[in-house]
């Protein structure tokens, strides 16, 4: 009974234990509902034979009481026919078998009070067997409830470990990209080829002014020979064209 009752009080334990308060307190809650998932598949297969065994030994028990009360029955039904047969006899006059089948039924009598007294002494023990594989298989039941509940945890933990780290990769990610704007270079390049255009448009700009003043240039030449001609004209005496 000892061993029953230590079972028992595992398993209760075991039934009772808080999952949440447990992870709270470990270092890695992953590799700790590993191990609990572990110890609580290994413990629930040693509750589930000590209750097999428990029950087995029940079973026994209850087959010997209901052999015993079968057997007080049977002795009693011997002892009232022996008692009446002899009833039968002391009425025919033959007091001798009389007595002879009053002392089988006192015999028979005395089996059916063993047996009755056996009985009695078993029902107590039986009834508290009764009731610890009751508990023993409550205490089984909420030891799987448990198991379902811890697989359940860590699996819950481990997709939002998955989550997690998918959501740090994307952070380092978008870091990266922060560090290193693609924009940015190509801002970079647009204000270069900006640059460049301005270059080449204040190379045309330059050349242009070359240009007008080249003509300028030569417009004033055109108009110094015309100077020239007329001075040579009226040193010449001859009368300027006028417009012509």
């Amino acid at each position: 009974m000892a061993e029953k009752q230590s079972i028992l009080g595992r398993i209760s334990q075991l039934a009772k234990a808080n999952i949440n308060s447990l992870l709270d307190r470990a270092e890695d809650p992953e590799l700790m509902l590993d191990q609990m998932v572990r110890d609580y598949t290994d413990n629930i297969a040693e509750a589930e034979r000590a209750v097999a065994q428990t029950i087995g030994n029940l079973r026994l028990a209850e087959q010997d009481h209901a052999e015993d009360v079968r057997a007080a029955a049977e002795w009693g039904n011997k002892a009232l026919a022996a008692s009446q047969r002899a009833d039968q006899l002391r009425a025919a006059g033959n007091t001798v078998d009389a007595d002879k089948f009053d002392n089988l039924a006192k015999v028979a009598i005395g089996k059916q009070l063993g047996f009755e007294s056996e009985a009695r002494t078993a029902e107590p023990m039986i009834a508290s067997q009764r009731e610890v594989v009751e508990k023993l298989k409550a205490g089984l039941t909420g030891m799987k409830t448990k198991l379902d509940d811890l697989r359940n945890k860590r699996d819950e933990l481990v997709a939002r470990a998955k989550s997690a780290q998918a959501q740090a990769q994307v952070q380092d990610a978008v870091k990266s990209i922060d560090i290193f704007d693609p924009t940015s270079e190509v801002s970079r390049f647009e204000d270069k080829v900006r640059r460049q255009e301005a270059q080449v448009a204040g190379a045309a700009e330059v050349a242009a002014s070359s240009i007008d003043m080249q003509f300028e240039e030569l417009e004033d030449a055109s108009a110094s020979i015309e100077i020239e001609a007329r001075l040579a004209e009226l040193k010449g005496g001859a009368q300027p064209a006028i417009g012509g």
